[in-house]
C-alpha cells in the first residue's frame, strides 16, 4: 500500500461501526439487551479483508469457506467463522470476534471460547490426525472498542492460590493483548490480529494496533508464509 492509497484496515473498521449502528437502529430496544452483539454482519468487513489477504497470498477465491464446521476431539465439531481449504488440506481456520461495551462481564467468555476452539482443534490433530499430514494453522482476529472501561487499570481478584503477577494492574485492553500473545507463544493460534477502535463525538472512526506481534502487517506476513508452505508441499 502506497502513502496515497486508501487504508484497507480503516475501511474495514469503518464498515464494522456502520453495520453495527445499522443493526442497533433495527432493534426494537435499540440494542439495550445485547442484540447488536448477537446480530451478525458487523465483522464482515474485517472478514472480507482477511479473505483478500489469503487470495493475494496465492489462494484461489473458491478456497475460502465461510462458517464451516470443523472436527474437534472433545466435541464432534465446531463452527469456525472462516476456513481456507486447498487441494483437500486445511490451509487456515479463523475466528473473528469483537467486544463493544460490557467488557468486564464478557471477557472471560471470550477467553474460554478462544482457548476451547484452539485446544480442541489441536487435540483432534494429535489424537487422530483429523487434518492430515499438514497440521492446522489457526488465526484469531479481534476488534475491541476503546473506552474508559477498557483502558482503566484493573486489580486481580483474591484467589485461593496466587495469580500470575503479570496481570496485576492490567487494563482489559492489555489483558486481551496478553491473551493473544500467550496463545501465539504457546502455538495454540499461529497468527493473530488485534485492533482497537473508537468513534469520536464528530463520528470519526480511528483504530490502532497496539500489539506488535498481532498487527495487520505481521498477520499478512504470517498468512503469506503459511500459503507459501502449503503450496510448496501440494503443488
Amino acid at each position: 500500500m502506497t502513502e496515497d492509497a486508501p487504508d484497507p484496515t480503516q475501511a474495514a473498521v469503518s464498515i464494522f461501526w456502520t453495520r453495527r449502528e445499522d443493526q442497533i437502529s433495527r432493534l426494537a430496544d435499540g440494542g439495550l439487551n445485547g442484540g447488536a452483539a448477537r446480530a451478525g454482519g458487523h465483522m464482515n468487513g474485517i472478514r472480507d479483508l482477511v479473505s483478500h489477504i489469503f487470495i493475494e497470498a496465492g489462494m484461489p477465491r473458491e478456497s475460502i469457506v465461510y462458517e464451516p464446521f470443523l472436527p474437534g476431539y472433545y466435541r464432534p465439531h465446531k463452527k469456525w467463522d472462516m476456513a481456507v481449504r486447498y487441494k483437500g488440506t486445511l490451509v487456515a481456520a479463523l475466528e473473528f470476534k469483537s467486544q463493544v461495551g460490557s467488557v468486564g462481564k464478557n471477557i472471560n467468555n471470550r477467553f474460554e471460547e478462544a482457548l476451547g476452539s484452539g485446544t480442541d482443534t489441536w487435540a483432534a490433530q494429535r489424537q487422530h490426525d483429523a487434518y492430515g499430514e499438514i497440521p492446522p494453522w489457526l488465526g484469531y482476529v479481534f476488534v475491541l472498542r476503546e473506552d474508559k472501561e477498557t483502558e482503566a487499570p484493573r486489580r486481580t481478584q483474591k484467589t485461593l492460590f496466587p495469580v500470575d503477577p503479570a496481570f496485576d494492574g492490567m487494563s482489559y485492553n492489555q489483558r486481551y493483548q496478553e491473551m493473544l500473545s500467550r496463545f501465539m507463544g504457546d502455538n495454540i493460534y499461529q497468527a493473530g490480529w488485534f485492533i482497537t477502535t473508537a468513534v469520536d463525538e464528530m463520528g470519526r472512526v480511528t483504530y490502532s494496533e497496539p500489539l506488535a506481534t498481532a498487527t495487520g502487517k505481521s498477520f499478512r506476513v504470517a498468512v503469506k508464509g503459511r500459503v507459501d508452505y502449503v503450496r510448496s508441499v501440494l503443488d
